[in-house]
């Protein structure tokens, strides 16, 4: 390839990425980072917890969802992995058993660090914009933020930013009073 012209990448470059690494297509690039510091795995884990049981298995809360770690998520040409995603029940009765999801997930948690807050605020918040995702949160472990946005007429409207020791109800898990302080807990 002539002129300074980049070879798109394919899925082929995402599989021959080490297991240790964290790999995604977004835009014909590649992009590869480590698995997450402490703080950020701590939030994600944390989060998971307390959305899990009440709307995943429905324990003291209203179910009907379906909530992942990682999944790969397969949007048109890209290939994302948020920190967290949920499909509601009646759009994904039953889990595929796949690697990569094509169904598009109605919630996408992105858990920001230093080395990937820029893609994600940037770039994947946009494919999931394009593709139609309904709802996104970023969560901020440093920063200690809670970021909700929902999608209106195909952008991201900024419904709510929640911070510190805060006890908030955020779309779209309402119905729970989510405790923020657990996230950044140590």
């Amino acid at each position: 390839m002539g002129g300074g012209q980049r070879r798109k990448a394919t899925y082929a470059d995402l599989e021959a990425v080490p297991p240790h690494l964290v790999a995604e297509l977004v835009d014909g690039e590649l992009y590869v980072s480590p698995r997450p510091a402490s703080p950020h795995a701590r939030a994600a884990g944390k989060l998971y917890s307390q959305l899990d049981g009440p709307f995943d298995q429905g324990r003291g809360g209203p179910g009907g969802w379906v909530l992942l770690f990682e999944p790969e998520l397969h949007l048109g040409d890209d290939v994302l992995v948020p920190d967290l995603a949920g499909w509601r029940r009646e759009r994904m009765p039953e889990m595929p058993e796949v690697v990569g999801f094509t169904l598009l997930p109605d919630w996408v948690c992105e858990v920001l660090s230093p080395s990937t807050a820029s893609l994600d605020r940037d770039k994947k918040m946009k494919v999931y914009a394009r593709e139609g995702v309904r709802h996104l949160w970023l969560v901020d472990p440093l920063k200690q933020a809670l970021e909700v946005y929902g999608l209106e007429g195909g952008c991201w409207e900024a419904l709510a930013t929640h911070t510190g020791q805060a006890r908030v109800h955020a779309e779209p898990f309402a119905p729970l009073l989510l405790e923020l302080g657990v996230l950044w807990a140590r």
